[in-house]
């Protein structure tokens, strides 16, 4: 039975990150057709991945690009700096979400060897307050599939990912308590942490 953290490492390096450009929005809102497809299209890019064979410097380069194209990574970043993110200039906030970004790739890309022959399915969508959720399904070879939920968004003016939940754990939340500890663990020194991240992972 996988760890709940391997399950989190695979999904995530699905949040997660290839080149396609994600969904512009259009003169309507969000709806559940545009948030299927979106995941359709993270999927498609994830099941690719874990089935290309490519080096784990690939792997990582891929997902950073998937993460970079369907994620809301300014959003992801600023909520895993929580608080903090109100007290940080505009220069350290855009050099924290590029440390961020390149810590979840390496962090998330290094797992994908473990799961070769594995996949993501995705079942249904609905909306829930102001976004949708899109739930899938991912089979890893020779474990029991689990349930991994993907919520979107058109808040940023493209339709995109802003958490993944796997299994009821959340990227974004999961994510936060990793950050937080490093910071404490600087002394709430964010340039600290922006110089530590860029090697994390």
């Amino acid at each position: 039975m996988l760890s709940d953290i391997n399950r989190r490492h695979f999904m995530t390096s699905g949040f997660a990150v290839t080149a396609l450009a994600a969904l512009p929005r259009t003169g309507w809102a969000l709806d559940d057709a545009r948030a299927r497809s979106l995941v359709d299209e993270v999927v498609v890019n994830i099941n690719r991945v874990i089935a290309s064979g490519k080096p784990i410097s690939g792997m990582i380069a891929d997902f950073e690009r998937i993460f970079s194209t369907y994620a809301d990574v300014n959003i992801i970043a600023r909520s895993t700096l929580g608080a903090d993110a109100n007290r940080v200039s505009s220069a350290q906030m855009r050099a924290f979400t590029e440390a961020f970004r390149g810590y979840i790739a390496r962090k998330y890309g290094k797992r994908f060897n473990e799961f070769a022959g594995g996949r993501i399915e995705v079942n249904s969508v609905k909306p829930v307050k102001s976004w949708h959720e899109v739930k899938s399904t991912a089979y890893l070879r020779g474990q029991s599939p689990f349930e991994v939920s993907f919520l979107v968004s058109d808040r940023s003016g493209k339709d995109l990912f802003f958490d993944m939940i796997i299994e009821g754990i959340s990227l974004r939340l999961s994510e936060r308590t990793e950050i937080g500890a490093m910071l404490d663990r600087r002394n709430g020194d964010v340039n600290a942490l922006i110089a530590d991240l860029k090697q994390a992972g």
